[in-house]
């Protein structure tokens, strides 16, 4: 019996011990969320008609976008038709909100004509003599030969280059205007997928497109940036089939055989309006079902070119409807202020064992210890492998802990108490107590979990990351109640060392005190 509490009591301190060490030798730490480090908040309203599984797919792909980014524990919930995203501890804020911002269909348009921007009055089409009056921009002819050397290239499992991500979030204002000479119509829509279009690149890039053969559907969602040769490259799988594959190769074949509708043999990845990339195309027909393309990308430029890939356009056009920051000195004051108000309410409750509880106060100390541990290895492994943040809810659901924690405690050493004062021995009571009292301690924290657990399902936002927190706290206190506590105290009834003491008010066989 002995060695069994020693085994149980020496067996959880040592595994909670190695958790917290390994998750510090880790680099494992808790993730704070947007309250506690500064963010941004971003509320987007639904423009136009949709349906609610379009919303619902839209709010998914939102999500999805932004888990790409690597921000821990973002949160993107309805309040009703709006969708509200939270990005905790972003850096570059302007990026990420680009990229929740894009919501327009992805196109592949073959390029007409490439050049440049520059602020001028005019936009002069190449080869047709003809002015656009009303924009700011000119247009020079830069369109060169399908060759390995040229500024951009795609093909299937082969080298590519194209131009680096696009990071324009303007493309030039046009009038819906007809060059006689070239026959070459421009609409004032650069998202209309039917028509042709000037848009606008990076570094002052211009396309002259022409209307949309396939749309990012023809890719799947499993596009990645990876390194070949030293390079950073993009690499997407084409989905099988006319929805996939029939469409990307009907559009490659024109462009690689410089058809009147792909003189370039460039194709142009737009999204909003904005031409992301804009390969040439070195391959006829992709047999082998995945495009490569490379350039001269840098990480972020390939990972950013990636994400569009994979995640495609949402199916709902949003505009911003608020967008709010959270500074980093405002989530540091948050965070002092949990702290301070968990150590304060940490120190009352050991005053109050203290005062009441004596020398059985020490285990309550050690209990807290492990439990706080292992709720922190816990948090600190969930933050690193699935994004989980601790909220300003979430410390106030471990604070509320506690009083589900300094429950199971009293219940215990109160059964302790009414033993003693019916004569038996400290030894006897701690055992029949804890018989009876785990009885209790199991009921009242499973009707806890089960709070927090009905909470969490029915609820968003702050109050699902309170019901987390409160139902990890819960499932921790089964635990060390079970394996520490229970032993701890037997063990102490067990020792000389509680001969002629004084316990829960009752003075002990051997103990002078009064």
């Amino acid at each position: 019996m002995v060695r069994r509490l020693y085994f149980s009591l020496l067996g959880i301190v040592v595994l909670v011990g190695s958790l917290l060490v390994g998750n510090l030798f880790a680099g494992n730490v808790p993730s704070l969320g947007l309250d506690l480090q500064g963010g941004a908040s971003v509320t987007l309203q639904p423009e136009g008609e949709f349906t609610q599984s379009a919303l619902a797919k839209a709010v998914e792909i939102i999500e999805q976008r932004v888990n790409a980014l690597g921000v821990s524990e973002p949160e993107i919930t309805r309040q009703g038709d709006n969708v509200v995203v939270n990005l905790p501890g972003v850096n570059d804020q302007q990026k990420a909100l680009d990229i929740i911002g894009r919501q327009g269909e992805l196109l592949l348009r073959p390029v007409l004509q490439a050049g440049t921007l520059n602020t001028d009055t005019t936009t002069t089409i190449p080869g047709s003599g003809t002015t656009l009056p009303g924009s700011e921009t000119t247009v020079v002819d830069t369109t060169v030969a399908a060759t390995e050397g040229g500024p951009g290239s795609a093909r299937g499992r082969g080298a590519a280059t194209t131009v680096p991500v696009a990071t324009d979030t303007t493309a030039p204002a046009l009038t819906a205007t007809t060059v006689p000479e070239s026959s070459i119509s421009i609409s004032e829509d650069i998202t209309d997928p039917n028509a042709n279009a000037l848009l606008s690149g990076q570094n002052g890039e211009a396309y002259l497109v022409g209307p949309a053969g396939a749309t990012g559907k023809v890719f799947t969602n499993n596009a990645q940036a990876v390194i070949d040769n030293g390079n950073w490259i993009v690499t997407v799988e084409l989905r099988k089939g006319a929805e996939g594959a029939d469409l990307w190769n009907a559009l490659t074949t024109k462009c690689f055989n410089r058809d009147a509708s792909c003189p370039t043999a460039r194709i142009a990845i737009a999204l909003d309006g904005i031409v992301i990339s804009a390969p040439t195309v070195q391959e006829a027909v992709f047999t082998g079902g995945n495009v490569q393309i490379s350039g001269d990308f840098s990480q972020s430029e390939a990972r950013d070119l990636a994400k569009i890939l994979e995640f495609g356009a949402v199916p709902v056009k949003f505009k911003v409807a608020t967008v709010q920051t959270v500074s980093p000195t405002l989530g540091k004051d948050s965070l002092r202020a949990a702290i301070i108000s968990g150590l304060i309410g940490v120190l009352l409750v050991m005053a109050f064992f203290f005062v009441y509880y004596r020398m059985l106060t020490i285990v309550v100390v050690g209990g807290l210890m492990v439990s706080g541990a292992l709720m922190w290895s816990i948090i600190a492994f969930i933050s690193r492998s699935n994004g989980l943040a601790l909220t300003l809810s979430g410390v106030a659901g471990i604070i509320v802990s506690i009083g589900v924690t300094v429950d199971s405690y009293v219940v215990f050493f109160e059964r302790i108490k009414d033993e003693l004062h019916s004569g038996k021995s400290l030894r006897s009571s701690a055992q029949r107590s804890f018989t009876l009292a785990w009885r209790t301690i199991l009921a009242a924290d499973t009707v806890s979990f089960i709070g927090a657990l009905v909470l969490w399902w029915l609820t968003v936002g702050s109050v699902r990351g309170f019901a987390f927190f409160l139902g990890l706290s819960t499932l921790c206190d089964v635990i060390v109640s079970y394996f520490f506590t229970r032993p701890a105290v037997l063990l102490l009834a067990r020792s000389k060392f509680m001969l002629g003491r004084k316990i829960l008010g009752v003075a002990l066989p051997g103990s002078d005190s009064k």
